[in-house]
């Protein structure tokens, strides 16, 4: 089997087979650690579910702040610099988030997600936003990151709708680098959205399948070479074993 491996046939072919075994192994790699990224994010979701919500914390402290983490604000809402988010599907429907800036007591101001309603024409088309509660109120929250967008995404879409809950596309700037998402109370003509269901499992297994196809690529490496010999072997001695006429 050795002379085989020397042959520039075979050097050939062990180099193709290394190259893609070290491909999936850097394909497992990079699955394991999207499904490690995901564990803590649900850890953290699940975590934060369980702790009673806090008093959001001074604008300085909210980017070392947790996402999900829950917290309360008493306030108002400001329903003239409203915005809807397109496209953004629930339970398979096509539908806006309502995005409304909130200003604190103390004069905080934060862009809440106030909720979800279907899209009832194109996605394109300026739907009618259901109004915010006029009067002051507590609110409770699930601290979340803005997105990314540019002013360029807003190209085509109409005055009061956005492509992402970004920082660069909302019209009114906020104290805080990111929003919450609202959990309390009920807003009327809205769907409150809801957490994420986040499972890392499928991750974990698309890892173990590629360090499968990299041990049958080793297997099926040895069995070829394996093969090869014996044919090899074979022919010698039947052309050794043959008596000259």
């Amino acid at each position: 089997m050795l002379a085989l491996l020397r042959t520039r046939r075979w050097i050939g072919f062990t180099c193709l087979v290394v190259a893609v075994i070290i491909a999936f192994g850097l394909l497992s790699h990079w699955q394991w650690g999207r499904a490690e990224t995901k564990r803590q994010e649900r850890f953290a979701l699940e975590q934060a579910g369980d702790v009673t919500p806090a008093a959001l914390p001074p604008v300085s402290a909210l980017p070392q702040a947790q996402e999900w983490n829950r917290f309360t604000l008493h306030g108002s809402f400001d329903a003239a610099h409203q915005v809807v988010v397109r496209k953004r599907p629930l339970n398979g429907t096509n539908g806006f988030w309502v995005m409304t800036p909130f200003t604190s007591d103390s004069g905080t101001r934060i862009w809440v997600n106030r909720g979800w309603f279907a899209a009832a024409g194109a996605a394109t088309t300026m739907p009618v936003i259901p109004a915010p509660p006029t009067a002051a109120l507590d609110i409770v929250g699930a601290w979340r990151l803005y997105e990314t967008a540019t002013a360029a995404d807003l190209t085509g879409l109409p005055t009061g709708m956005v492509p992402a809950p970004a920082a660069e596309v909302l019209p009114v700037e906020a104290d805080a680098p990111g929003y919450l998402q609202l959990i309390s109370p009920d807003q009327e003509g809205l769907i409150a959205v809801p957490t994420p269901e986040i499972d890392e499992t499928q991750n974990f297994s698309y890892a173990v399948q590629w360090l499968l196809f990299a041990l049958v690529s080793i297997v099926g490496w040895f069995i070829f070479l394996r093969r090869e010999a014996a044919e090899d072997a074979r022919l010698a001695a039947g052309t050794t074993g043959t008596s000259p006429q």
